[in-house]
């Protein structure tokens, strides 16, 4: 693979100078990219379970991606540089290394058609049946390796087409996936009357097949020929999926529905035993807000969106024997809320493709300038068929996995403050999300709350703070973090996460007193350069980016980041 990146390197290298010599001297076309650089110190800490791989045998970790533009005459070339060097991005309990062309790419815009040839991220529709992206924060990138045409029939309709191999998993990451993936997809949009008058569609439908290859057909059947004959199928070595969605929109309003059907393939169970099984995945949402609103003697606003969601044996991946969060081909993410402060994102509720029932909704309400309230609730459990046996009936039935009720208070104090108060209701089936079968579900109340005051020349002062109160899983936690930004370059964080209230299972390998994980940080920015420095601690967890979760271990460490545009 060492040899074909630098391959590509020299072929993107000389297509460019052939560009560049094509043009005149007054074109000399765009050239852009940005750097991500990650390096990490580990420290051993037993207490807190930061005692992986890393710890033990290489201590140090740097993760790195060079992204390169260059743009001439309608022509885009892009190549990526990625390099792993003792990393446990991909697989948090082992270290991998190795650098090469991470993403490689050739577009050439032809009047109404677009070629696209190498790397690429697309998805169809929302995601559900397609889609291809990358996840830098968890390790995962599912890019295409392949050719892609689009066709814009008018200003209005297009269709596309692609072919190719998914990206390499965490073992081979400058590999590619052997199985091949195809994909349709038209899409379009609809005026309803004179200018909209009746609103305006949004629609669209795809096809998808995969294709197996022989080896991989080969293991699968080995293994099936293993199990009794009652159980026994024949696999299939080509799957197809295909969807149909549409958003219609009207003034303030909007509504989507899309439905997506997969045929029947080999899927695994949580038993890591097979068995052939269509799926289908339907989800809607809507949305609506109405500003100026009168209110007394003060003009308000209101929003409002709900979204809901049925999974039914949707494991779409590029070979049945993948798991966990190797080769996704579809895209499911959490049906809930994404927070973002500490403790308000401890508990994540991961989309379960063998089958669960979603819903969420929220409201954003502003009374008068400067004030704003905001509540979301969630709600997910299992369907029947993947649910929990009832011993006294005989019959399966759904399991609640998941729900939140989320409140939050925003209120501007003057010019220079703003104050943020909320609380939230968590309820997290751990046995269920984390295979832990001596675990109970997880019910937690944590009240939260923010203060930022700004200065001038750029300076603020920010405070926030939770405690997550919980008789379940590691127990109650307290966490307050005070951030300064000295001026628009400099700023200064402090932060200690402290486990007041031990609580402990068997198998938990963290100590049984009271545990900090203190944070310190510190950044700057120079013009297009930002450098982050920090030495922290983390719980272990599941982390979630982008909808998309998966289970870390324990963090102890420094880690040096920098990010750079030019």
């Amino acid at each position: 693979m060492k040899h074909f990146s630098i391959v590509m390197l020299l072929v993107l290298l000389g297509t460019c100078n052939w560009a560049l010599g094509q043009s005149k001297d007054s074109d000399k076309g765009q050239f852009s990219g940005n750097l991500l650089l990650t390096y990490q110190k580990y420290v051993r800490d037993d207490s807190i379970g930061a005692n992986t791989k890393v710890y033990k045998e290489n201590t140090a970790s740097a993760d790195a991606w060079l992204f390169m533009q260059y743009r001439i005459k309608g022509y885009s070339f892009i190549l990526r540089y990625d390099a792993f060097n003792n990393s446990p991005l991909l697989d948090p309990q082992d270290a991998y290394t190795n650098h090469g062309v991470g993403f490689w790419q050739i577009n050439k815009s032809v009047d109404k058609l677009d070629i696209t040839m190498g790397s690429f991220y697309d998805q169809f529709g929302t995601g559900v049946l397609f889609r291809a992206y990358e996840q830098r924060q968890i390790g995962i990138d599912y890019a295409i390796q392949g050719m892609r045409l689009k066709y814009n029939i008018n200003d209005k309709w297009a269709i596309k087409g692609f072919a190719g191999n998914q990206k390499g998993n965490i073992k081979n990451r400058f590999g590619f996936a052997k199985q091949v993936i195809s994909g349709l997809n038209i899409e379009g949009n609809i005026d309803l009357g004179k200018d909209s008058k009746y609103g305006a569609l949004q629609v669209g439908a795809s096809a998808v097949n995969r294709t197996l290859d022989r080896e991989t057909m080969d293991r699968l059947v080995g293994t099936i020929n293993t199990y009794d004959l009652a159980d026994r199928f024949y696999p299939k070595y080509n799957v197809y999926g295909g969807n149909a969605y549409l958003t219609y929109t009207k003034n303030n309003f909007s509504w989507t529905v899309e439905g997506n059907v997969k045929s029947k393939e080999a899927i695994m169970d949580d038993n890591t035993k097979f068995y052939l099984k269509s799926g289908n995945v339907l989800y809607t949402s809507m949305s609506w807000g109405k500003s100026g609103w009168n209110l007394g003697n003060h003009t308000a606003s209101v929003g409002l969106n709900v979204q809901a969601r049925h999974v039914d044996h949707f494991s779409f991946r590029t070979a049945p024997t993948e798991n966990l969060l190797n080769g996704l081909v579809s895209y499911l993410p959490s049906m809930t809320r994404q927070n973002t402060y500490r403790l308000l994102s401890r508990y994540n509720a991961p989309g379960q493709a063998m089958g669960e029932d979603g819903i969420q909704g929220e409201i954003e309400f502003k009374p008068r300038k400067g004030t704003q309230i905001f509540f979301n609730g969630s709600y997910v459990q299992t369907l029947a068929s993947n649910g929990k046996l009832n011993m006294a009936t005989g019959v399966k039935e759904a399991e609640k996995l998941f729900s939140e009720n989320y409140l939050e208070v925003v209120q501007k104090i003057g010019k220079h403050d703003k104050l943020k108060l909320g609380v939230q209701r968590i309820v997290y089936n751990q046995t269920r999300y984390e295979s832990e079968p001596e675990y109970v579900p997880v019910k937690t109340f944590t009240p939260f709350g923010e203060w930022l005051h700004t200065m001038n020349q750029g300076k603020s002062l920010r405070v926030e703070w939770q405690y997550l109160n919980t008789k379940n899983d590691q127990g109650s936690f307290a966490n307050l973090m005070i951030e300064m930004f000295v001026n628009k370059n400099l700023s200064i964080a402090v932060a200690d996460m402290v486990n007041v209230a031990p609580h402990r299972y068997e198998r938990m390998i963290i100590a049984d007193k009271v545990l900090h994980y203190p944070t310190f940080f510190i950044g700057y920015t120079e013009k297009n350069t930002v450098f982050t420095l920090a030495f922290l601690k983390q719980q272990q967890g599941v982390n979630c980016s982008g909808g998309i979760c998966r289970e870390e271990p324990a963090f102890s460490g420094v880690r040096f980041t920098v990010s750079s545009n030019f």
